[in-house]
C-alpha cells in the first residue's frame, strides 16, 4: 500500500504546487473536495474562482481532487482517487478518474437557505456516482446545518422510496460517459451535517451519512457499522485546512486542503520602478512648427528607443509628423499590453515637441505580427494622469494596425537559451504520474521576410515512465498511445521549424509552418484567421500534413503520415468566458469536434476545459471512452511580484488516447492576436498608469 500511495501523493503535489502558498478558503471542503461537512455536501459555495486543491480519504480510499468555483454558483471538480482491491477477480486496485458538478439554485437569504443541486462522478466508471439536492442555512458566527436527499451512491441508507421511478443498471463500460439515464433515479434517502467553528482555527463536524458503502461492503473492503461521522478540522496560520475524522464508526479519514483565488495575487506586485510623470505642454507654443525638418524621424526615434528599452519596450518603429506621433512597440516586460501603452504615451509627452496633439501606439505581437492601434488625444494625457484608467480607456480609440506595415529587422535576430526542464504526465493506471526531464538547448533566429527558424535539443537525465504501446490492441492507426516510447533517448531532436507569419488584410492574419513540429511528427501546417480588432469573434481554418518520426528522437521516420484539418471559431464574452469550437479530421482519421470554455481573469490567470467527441467508437478509444481535459495557465508575474510576460500551465487529462489526437503545431494564430485586440485591452486596461 506504501507504494500506491506513493504515487498518488505524486499526483496531490503536480496538482497542489500552485496552490500550496496562498491562503485557503473560508468554506469547508469535504472528503471528496466539494463544499460540505464531511462525506456528505452542503449548499455552500467557495468563493467565486476560488480554486481547491485536496488530498483526503481513508484507509484503502485516496483521492486527490482539483475544485475549481467556475461562477458565483457553479462548482467544478476533476478526481482521481484510487480504491484498493476493487477490481475482481484479483483484488486489483481500482485508479478512477471522476467529475463533479454543482450548481447553488438560491443563495442563503435572511431567512431563505441556500439551496444546491449537484452530481459526483457524472463522467467517469461510476464508483462514486451520486445525485443530490441540499439546503444549508448559517445559524449565528461558526454554525452551519445542511440537510438533503441523496440518489444512487447517496441514497444507500435510509431510503425512503424512489420519487422519480427506478434506476437503471449503469453502463460505463471504460468509463468516460455520461450516465443520464440514472441522474435522480432509484431509492432516495435522506442526509443531515453541522459544522461549528470553534474559533479562528478549530471546527468540529458531525453527520448523517446517507452513503452506505455498498460496493466495498460487498467486496469485503468495509464494515460500517454506524451512519454517524464525526470530524476535527484545522485551519493553519496561513490559510490551510487539516482534518481528521471518525467514519462510519470504523475508520480514520484525512484531508488536507490548499486554496488559491486567481482574483489575489500570491506575492506583491507593483514593486517594479513607477513610470515617469506626464508632462504639460507649453499651451503658447502649440502652433511652433519650426522643429519640422528632413531626418526628423530618426532623430525622434534615438530620444524614445532607450528609456523605452529601459522599460523592457522594444521601439520597433517610429513616424513623427506636425501635430501626430505613431509608434510601434514590442512589449516584452509587461503581462498586460496596457501597462506598456500607458509607459509609453508618459514617455511620449515628455519628449514629443509641443504641437503634436496626438499619439498613436501601434502594439507588435512577438512574432512581428502587427496587433492594435490605440489612439490617444495629448491633452486627455495631460488631463485624466491621476483619474481611474476606465476614464482614459473612455477617450481612447482602439483599431486595427495599419496594413501593410513593413518593420525594419529585428536589432538582435538571435535568442537562445538553454535551462532545465521538466515534463510530467498522469493518470496511467500503471504509472499514475511520470517524470521527463534534464536540459533543453533552445534557440530561435528571426531572418528577413518574416521567417523565424527556431528549434530544441533536448538531454534527458529523467526518462519517464509509462506505456510504449507495445501491447496495442485498438483498430484506429497508433498515434499517441506509444507517447512514453518517444521519451526513452537521452538526446533527442525536440522539434526544428521554418515559420512565417502575416497578414493578407486588417483582419485576416496567415501562418505557414514547416519541419519537425514536435517530438512524435514532422510536416507543414498553414492556418488563416479571420479576427477584427474591434470583434469578440473569430473564424480560422488550419490544415497540416503529419509524417510519423522514429523514437530515437533523430531525424528519422516511421511508416505512417496523414492531413489534418480543422475549422474554428472562437467567440470572448462580456464576463471573460472564451468558447472554442473546432471541427475537423484528427491525426488517426476519426472526425468529430472538440469543444474548449476557458474563463480569463483580469491578471491573465486562466482556467478552462475541453471534451472531443469524434466518429471513434468507445471501444476502439479505450479506457476513457472519449478526450477530455482541464487547464490551467497563470502569469509568473502573478506568483512573483515582478513584472514578466512568462507564464506557466498545467494540463490535466483523462487518458492519452489514439481518438481525438492532434498534432502539435506552436502557438495558434487566435492566441497569438487575441491579447492585443480591443477586449482583452479593455479587460486589463486597469493596469495604464502603472
Amino acid at each position: 500500500m506504501g507504494r500506491q500511495v506513493s504515487k498518488l501523493l505524486g499526483s496531490a503535489a503536480a496538482v497542489a504546487a500552485l496552490v500550496a502558498t496562498v491562503d485557503a478558503t473560508a468554506e469547508t471542503p469535504n472528503l471528496y473536495g466539494m463544499p460540505g461537512h464531511l462525506e456528505m455536501p452542503s449548499a455552500q459555495v467557495f468563493p467565486d474562482a476560488e480554486i481547491v486543491a485536496s488530498f483526503s480519504g481513508f484507509p484503502g480510499q485516496e483521492r486527490v481532487t482539483l475544485t475549481f468555483q467556475a461562477s458565483e454558483r457553479l462548482t467544478l471538480a476533476f478526481r482521481y482517487g484510487r480504491v484498493a482491491d476493487y477490481i475482481q477477480p484479483g483484488g486489483e486496485d481500482l485508479w478512477d478518474r471522476s467529475f463533479d458538478v454543482a450548481y447553488q439554485l438560491l443563495s442563503e437569504g435572511r431567512a431563505r437557505p441556500a439551496v444546491s443541486i449537484g452530481m459526483r462522478d457524472i463522467i467517469g466508471t461510476g464508483v462514486y456516482s451520486g445525485e443530490y439536492i441540499v439546503a444549508s442555512k448559517s445559524f449565528g458566527p461558526g454554525l452551519t446545518v445542511s440537510g438533503g436527499l441523496g440518489w444512487g451512491r447517496l441514497g444507500t441508507r435510509g431510503a425512503i422510496g424512489s420519487p422519480f421511478g427506478e434506476r437503471p443498471p449503469a453502463d460505463v463500460g471504460e468509463g468516460g460517459r455520461l450516465a443520464a439515464q440514472q441522474w435522480f433515479k432509484g431509492p432516495a434517502a435522506p442526509f443531515a451535517g453541522i459544522n461549528w467553528d470553534i474559533d479562528e482555527r478549530w471546527s468540529v463536524s458531525a453527520e448523517y451519512s446517507s452513503d452506505a458503502l455498498e460496493a466495498e461492503t460487498a467486496l469485503g473492503l468495509a464494515d460500517p457499522s454506524s451512519p454517524v461521522n464525526l470530524g476535527l478540522s484545522y485551519r493553519t496560520k496561513d490559510g490551510h485546512r487539516l482534518s481528521l475524522s471518525w467514519l462510519h464508526g470504523e475508520t480514520i479519514g484525512f484531508g488536507a486542503h490548499f486554496a488559491l483565488n486567481p482574483k489575489r495575487s500570491a506575492a506583491p506586485n507593483g514593486t517594479e520602478a513607477g513610470p515617469v510623470p506626464v508632462a504639460p505642454r507649453n499651451r503658447a507654443e502649440l502652433n511652433d512648427l519650426t522643429w519640422v525638418a528632413p531626418g526628423i524621424d530618426a532623430e525622434a526615434a534615438k530620444l524614445v528607443a532607450k528609456p523605452l528599452a529601459e522599460n523592457g519596450i522594444l521601439l520597433r518603429n517610429l513616424s513623427l509628423e506636425p501635430r501626430r506621433v505613431t509608434v510601434a512597440i514590442e512589449n516584452r516586460r509587461y503581462a498586460a499590453h496596457p501597462q506598456a501603452i500607458g509607459r509609453t504615451v508618459r514617455l511620449l509627452s515628455r519628449v514629443m515637441p509641443t504641437s503634436v496633439s496626438e499619439f498613436r501606439v501601434v502594439l507588435i505581437g512577438e512574432d512581428d505580427v502587427p496587433l492594435s492601434t490605440t489612439t490617444l488625444q495629448r491633452d486627455d494625457v495631460e488631463r485624466l494622469e491621476f483619474a481611474p484608467a476606465q476614464a482614459m480607456l473612455a477617450r481612447t480609440e482602439i483599431g486595427a494596425a495599419p496594413f501593410p506595415l513593413r518593420l525594419p529587422a529585428q536589432s538582435e535576430p538571435l535568442r537562445w537559451s538553454i535551462k532545465p526542464y521538466v515534463d510530467l504526465s498522469y493518470f496511467d493506471p500503471d504509472s499514475p504520474i511520470s517524470v521527463t526531464g534534464g536540459l533543453r538547448l533552445s534557440g530561435r533566429y528571426d531572418l528577413p521576410g518574416g521567417l523565424i527558424a527556431e528549434g530544441a535539443i533536448v538531454a534527458r537525465a529523467l526518462t519517464g515512465q509509462g506505456d510504449d504501446g507495445s501491447t496495442y490492441t485498438s483498430s484506429l492507426p497508433q498515434v499517441r498511445t506509444d507517447g512514453a516510447a518517444y521519451n526513452q533517448s537521452r538526446i533527442a531532436l525536440q522539434d526544428a521549424t521554418l515559420t512565417h507569419l502575416g497578414r493578407m488584410s486588417p483582419d485576416l492574419y496567415t501562418r505557414a509552418t514547416v519541419g519537425y513540429l514536435e517530438k512524435a511528427y514532422a510536416g507543414a501546417a498553414g492556418e488563416v484567421l479571420w479576427k477584427p480588432v474591434d470583434s469578440r469573434l473569430g473564424v480560422g481554418l488550419e490544415l497540416a500534413y503529419a509524417k510519423k518520426r522514429d523514437y530515437d528522437g533523430g531525424l528519422g521516420f516511421q511508416d505512417y503520415d496523414t492531413v489534418t484539418g480543422f475549422a474554428s471559431a472562437y467567440y470572448e464574452f462580456d464576463n471573460g468566458l472564451i468558447a472554442q469550437l473546432d471541427v475537423g479530421k484528427y491525426l488517426a482519421g476519426d472526425l468529430g469536434a472538440t469543444v474548449s470554455l476557458s474563463r480569463e481573469f483580469d491578471n491573465g490567470w486562466q482556467v478552462g476545459a475541453w471534451v472531443t467527441r469524434t466518429d471513434a467508437s468507445f471501444a476502439d478509444f479505450g479506457e476513457g471512452s472519449f478526450d477530455k481535459g482541464i487547464t490551467m495557465t497563470f502569469p509568473i508575474e502573478w506568483a512573483s511580484g515582478t513584472p514578466s510576460r512568462n507564464r506557466s500551465s498545467l494540463t490535466l487529462r483523462s487518458l492519452s488516447r489514439d481518438g481525438g489526437s492532434r498534432v502539435s503545431t506552436g502557438t495558434g494564430l487566435y492566441d497569438r492576436v487575441r491579447e492585443g485586440h480591443e477586449a482583452e485591452l479593455a479587460d486589463r486596461w486597469g493596469r495604464f498608469w502603472r
